[in-house]
């Protein structure tokens, strides 16, 4: 078997286990759709290689309001990798206590909005900080994390605990330990990680779910659609009209905060 037929035929599998996920991936899209027909948002926060799928979940073609992407720059701009801003810095702050309590200064959370956190270890300070803040202030937390990964690995945080500690459900991407899928003859490391592909699959099946239930209460969502299938008038449509959803949605974050 080639490398590259290896690498495909390890991510069928984790097809496979995302199916095998259906029943959290369900339970979860239950409490976004709750949020998102309450007139409020999904958190997403991701870290390091993890703010992939924020970006996958909102805002991208076939995604629709009523998810907050918060990606802090700080904490995953890789592509300077050394020098200014560069991979050593990010990976620092990513074990940084306090910093999640800074960033989520910033809005106005709500018992009635929900969150997804992704971290392939489960392991560094601020999202394990960020999903335990938001429990604290009685957000239900969703959990992304390698589960073999994270049994693996020490966590980082004073406590001990990991990402999943503070989680009301977790979903497993399926990578295996060291996220690496493929051994090459020669090498005494593997190449080519799963994370991405099993968190990606994750929250687009999150994503399909949320969407048949607000479709079922009557709300349904405004999807960024691509000219090619609607049309390019009908596209820009839907794409002014769902900003403007997320911009009505996001103000609701700020307009108290500071109040007690």
């Amino acid at each position: 078997m080639s490398p590259s037929t290896d690498y495909l035929e390890k991510c069928r599998e984790l097809v496979n286990h995302a199916i095998d996920q259906a029943s959290v991936i369900s339970k979860a899209a239950d409490w976004f759709a709750e949020t998102i027909l309450a007139g409020r948002m999904v958190h997403l926060f991701g870290s390091g290689h993890s703010r992939i799928m924020v970006e996958e979940m909102w805002p991208r073609y076939g995604s629709f309001p009523g998810f907050n992407p918060i990606v802090e720059l700080s904490l995953t701009f890789h592509n300077s990798v050394v020098g200014a801003n560069g991979q050593r810095q990010a990976m620092f702050l990513e074990n940084t206590p306090g910093l999640a309590k800074r960033i989520l200064r910033n809005y106005d959370l709500s018992p009635i909005d929900s969150a997804l956190v992704a971290s392939s270890s489960g392991c560094n300070v601020v999202p394990i900080e960020i999903a335990q803040e938001f429990q604290q202030r009685g957000v239900k937390v969703v959990a992304l994390i390698s589960q073999r990964h994270s049994e693996a690995s020490e966590s980082r945080h004073e406590s001990g605990k990991k990402l999943h500690d503070f989680a009301d459900l977790v979903l497993d991407t399926g990578a295996p330990v060291g996220d690496a899928m493929t051994t090459i003859d020669g090498m005494d490391t593997p190449v080519s990680p799963g994370s991405t592909v099993g968190g990606c699959m994750l929250v687009n099946a999150l994503k399909a779910e949320v969407a048949a239930r607000l479709v079922k209460a009557g709300q349904p969502p405004k999807v960024l659609t691509a000219g090619a299938i609607v049309g390019n008038e009908r596209a820009t449509e839907l794409f002014e009209a769902a900003y403007d959803e997320h911009a009505r949605r996001l103000a609701k974050l700020y307009e108290n905060l500071g109040n007690d």
